[in-house]
């Protein structure tokens, strides 16, 4: 995905596309096509570069777990993130860039300590507050030009599938 992202992102500053109408237009149909689009859309290489070491490192963290759960994280974050962004954010905006996803990632890995209580994933929980909590608070204050909504929401995201993946009863199955 950051491979993408990045490929994207100098084609669009080459090619003069204008990629980033593809973006997430709120309650515009048309809109909706950047539920899928938006993550790999930037507004500069500054935007995309800005984005992809907390995305690699922290879709690292979550790959740990597989990659049948990365992609699903991934999915349901986006899906979430992107939805909630087009339902509440101001009609006139246009939402890009993979922050959405890293908001998602940081909520699941904080969540997947709390729903499944192994000392690992707690240790992991507290790190993340340790390293990016500050990053994460400031990400949902609204500021101009920068899309809380889709920090909330991604991060919202997050929290539904850390419980989603979590199994029955808020713990996850136990391999023997």
């Amino acid at each position: 995905m950051a491979a993408l992202m990045w490929i994207g992102e100098v084609a669009d500053a080459v090619s003069g596309l204008r990629l980033d109408r593809y973006g997430i237009g709120p309650r515009d149909p048309e809109g909706l096509v950047g539920i899928v689009a938006a993550p790999f859309l930037h507004a500069g290489l500054g935007h995309v570069a800005a984005n992809t070491v907390p995305f690699l490192l922290l879709g690292f963290l979550v790959a740990l777990g597989g990659a049948l759960r990365v992609v699903i994280v991934t999915a349901v974050v986006a899906l979430v993130g992107g939805l909630g962004t087009w339902l509440l954010a101001p009609a006139s905006s246009l939402h890009i860039g993979a922050s959405g996803v890293v908001f998602g990632y940081a909520g699941y890995l904080l969540s997947r300590g709390f729903f499944s209580r192994r000392l690992r994933d707690l240790a992991l929980a507290a790190v993340i507050v340790l390293v990016w909590g500050g990053a994460l608070l400031g990400g949902l204050v609204p500021e101009a030009g920068i899309s809380w909504q889709g920090h909330l929401f991604g991060a919202i995201g997050g929290l539904v599938a850390g419980r989603a993946l979590a199994g029955p009863g808020g713990r996850r199955p136990r391999r023997s």
